[in-house]
């Protein structure tokens, strides 16, 4: 689930309280290519208001007409398809000729949107079963290497929560927009620094702080192939300590700030005293970040990311980078 995703659920939890009817629509399958991916969310308050997308606009727009003509007043959960033949495909924004099924469910009670997003709140990974005969919702803890949506004659099941992790090294000023970039883009972000003058004011939602020494924080990470760790201190007390360990983890990406220069002498530090290999050293993304021409703390932060997301689709493969051009 990305951000956009869980916007859409804060929102329709609001509707809910201020007693508005809500009917919550997930993208089950698609066929070709399409604007949104599977498990990308909209919901459709009874007035028409809308949140979240699943197209370029026009099935948006289809269900608001549905909605106000009064066929959307459901009692249970229903499948919708759109963009079966090529007219179709072109009427509903689906460019590309794809074609793009849709589970609509309408809240209540009985669908735990509040407890769900308490665990997303506090970053928890959550698989979420919707009974399609009754509309009722179970939640269950899952792992973060779980990320399919499986819909059956009887049940849709769902995962929501950060699928990815970063871990950052340091707790300055640009760690503020790394943190709040990082999660917009759904990773669960934790921030290590074991100094008091940096730690003491680090205050981010959703973000886990650790004052532990950075070699001991990278093992016990449990750090994995959806894991990302960026060391932002300048001390190589503390950005050496955790790239010794992060070097020879699985993680997707690893980064450090600096420029060549210090990145010629870390390497050359991290080999002698730490006795790492040439090709653990190789995958040290340093200086870190895209070249891009980023001056501030913020432009850093966009460039970082950039790369990470860059590395993070070509380790899935060619279809997952290539994507859908709209």
């Amino acid at each position: 689930m990305d951000n956009l995703d869980l916007g859409v659920l804060r929102t329709a939890a609001q509707w809910r309280a201020d007693q508005h009817p809500v009917v919550l629509g997930t993208i089950t399958r698609t066929w070709g290519s399409a604007p949104r991916p599977v498990g990308s969310l909209v919901a459709v308050r009874g007035d028409g208001l809308i949140a979240g997308s699943v197209s370029g606009g026009c099935i948006e727009d289809d269900l608001i007409a549905q909605l106000r003509a009064g066929s959307l007043a459901l009692r249970q959960p229903h499948l919708l398809r759109y963009g079966v033949g090529a007219e179709e495909a072109r009427r509903f924004g689906l460019p590309c000729g794809g074609t793009l099924e849709l589970m609509l469910e309408p809240l209540g009670p009985h669908s735990a949107l509040d407890a769900l997003l308490g665990h997303l709140t506090r970053g928890e990974r959550v698989r979420r079963t919707l009974d399609l005969a009754t509309g009722a919702v179970t939640l269950d803890s899952a792992e973060r290497g779980a990320d399919t949506l499986t819909l059956t004659d009887t049940h849709l099941v769902s995962h929501h929560g950060p699928q990815w992790r970063l871990l950052v090294i340091g707790a300055g000023q640009m760690t503020d927009y790394l943190a709040q970039m990082a999660g917009a883009l759904g990773y669960g972000v934790t921030v290590c620094d074991p100094r008091e003058e940096y730690a003491e004011g680090f205050a981010l939602a959703g973000v886990t702080l650790t004052r532990e020494m950075p070699d001991d924080v990278v093992l016990g990470f449990q750090v994995d192939d959806a894991t990302a760790i960026v060391a932002l201190t300048h001390d190589p007390k503390l950005d050496d300590l955790a790239l010794m360990e992060a070097l020879k983890s699985p993680a997707f990406y690893v980064g450090a700030i600096g420029s060549r220069v210090n990145q010629a002498k870390r390497r050359a530090r991290l080999s002698e005293h730490f006795g790492l290999t040439d090709a653990e050293l190789d995958r040290l993304h340093g200086p870190v970040g895209l070249n891009i021409g980023a001056r501030t703390p913020p432009e850093i932060a966009l460039s970082i990311l950039a790369e990470m997301t860059a590395v993070r689709y070509r380790a899935a493969g060619p279809a997952a980078e290539a994507g859908c051009t709209l």
